[in-house]
């Protein structure tokens, strides 16, 4: 390494490490809290807020995290797990001891905005205030509404189980100082009411780029406009790009295809699976339909990025004609009947796989996915009794997997790399 990138890297460290040592002056005990003192709510909230928190919880998938399972609702106690340990979401229930029911309207919003809790203590950004910080004032008293109407739950929060450094609030004052900003969302003049609203609501209550954006090492996105595409942590799925018309691009579908995905889960193009399943199933469908439609605006809105090395990638090598035939012989017997001997599939009942953009993603994790441990689509209100693909992890061992993965990315035109063996295996074995 050069002196100059020796001397660049040096500084950098010195950077990170005076950050650290100038917010960790605002950890609590070093300064007052200027909201330490604010009275709590008082009164029952109004009725027409309170319906409109209940809504926007929704939009927000806010209990999902905040339930752990056979819990009561918003009692907190999931944990969550990360690449730094395991964050447990807390109690959101008015209960004064264990809850949010001491918190004052300013507190809740500054947890939203600025990612601090009722005594100013740092809160880790698996709480999505990276997101959140763009929720309107007035939107943040809502939702603070719905929650103080909720039934109190006693039950006390867990603490982190996090590896050191990551669980000091010193090193998660130095994470905010290069990764952190509060925000406000504002319109854009330029762009309709309705642009604007599916703005608002894609990358501030909704957090899409939580799942749909890049992170680097440290769990940090570029930014909450990242829609570009990247692996969830910790649950083996990839959440393709939205920019991306090879991916998950939706420039070119009609505008009610769209609506559609997202309030039912399924449509003529697509249907959800994974952790999107589990997005439209607590949230999207339960959004109205001038909502889902401005998100669809916006998403149709969204610069088109240059498609990544994929299935029109002549380069690519051919797969060995002994698993090219391996994977032909497993396809028809076990994927044919449903998705058709050429990959047409049955519409409206089995995808078709014959140009299938998540056939031919660069990325294989969601393929793996399917075949080990099957495909569920959400059963929705606008779509009750979808159908599901049967796990094959006990039926096929690792090298069949890729060897049918393989010729379904190399038959009928696609011409997507090939799927090996140890990818499957690194699935099989790894947490989800």
């Amino acid at each position: 390494m050069t002196a100059r990138r020796w001397f660049a890297l040096g500084s950098a460290l010195v950077g990170v490490v005076l950050a650290a040592i100038v917010i960790t002056l605002e950890v609590p005990g070093l300064r007052p809290d200027p909201l330490a003192g604010d009275a709590p709510a008082s009164g029952p909230p109004a009725a027409e807020q309170v319906t409109r928190g209940a809504y926007l919880a929704r939009a927000g998938n806010c209990m999902t995290c905040h339930t752990a399972r056979g819990g009561a609702p918003y009692a907190g106690g999931r944990g969550i797990e990360t690449p730094f340990g395991i964050v447990y979401a807390g109690n959101l229930t008015p209960d004064a001891a264990t809850g949010i029911g001491r918190w004052s309207a300013a507190q809740f919003r500054r947890a939203l905005h600025e990612g601090r809790s009722r005594d100013g203590r740092l809160l880790y950004p698996a709480f999505p205030y990276t997101h959140t910080t763009l929720v309107t004032p007035a939107d943040a008293d809502a939702l603070f509404a719905y929650l103080r109407s909720l039934p109190p739950v006693k039950q006390a929060n867990r603490p982190h189980e996090l590896r050191w450094p990551y669980s000091t609030q010193t090193a998660l004052a130095a994470w905010r100082a290069l990764y952190f900003r509060p925000m406000a969302h504002h319109d854009e003049p330029a762009q309709t009411a309705e642009w604007n609203r599916g703005a608002y609501l894609v990358r501030g209550l909704a957090h899409c780029s939580a799942c749909h954006g890049t992170r680097n090492a440290l769990g940090a996105q570029r930014d909450v406009l990242d829609l570009s595409g990247g692996l969830i942590p910790m649950q083996n799925w990839y959440a393709p790009s939205l920019a991306d018309p090879a991916e998950a691009g939706v420039a070119g579908w009609p505008l009610q295809d769209v609506v559609q995905l997202l309030a039912t889960g399924h449509s003529p193009r697509a249907s959800t699976l994974g952790p999107m399943a589990e997005v439209v199933l607590h949230s999207t469908q339960h959004l109205s339909p001038a909502d889902l439609r401005a998100m669809a605006v916006f998403l149709q809105a969204l610069p088109a990025t240059p498609a990544t090395a994929n299935a029109t990638d002549a380069s690519t090598p051919a797969a060995p004609s002994t698993q090219r035939d391996l994977g032909a012989r497993l396809y028809e017997r076990h994927c044919a009947d449903c998705h058709g001997a050429k990959g047409e599939g049955v519409a409206g009942v089995w995808p078709a796989l014959a140009g299938n953009r998540a056939v031919t993603l660069p990325v294989t994790t969601n393929l793996v996915q399917v075949v080990l441990h099957g495909a569920f689509a959400p059963a929705t209100a606008g779509h009750p009794r979808p159908h599901g693909m049967p796990p094959f992890a006990m039926e096929l061992k690792d090298a069949e997997v890729a060897a049918l993965l393989t010729y379904i990315r190399s038959a009928w035109g696609h011409r997507a790399s090939a799927v090996s063996e140890l990818e499957v295996t690194q699935q099989r074995s790894s947490v989800r």
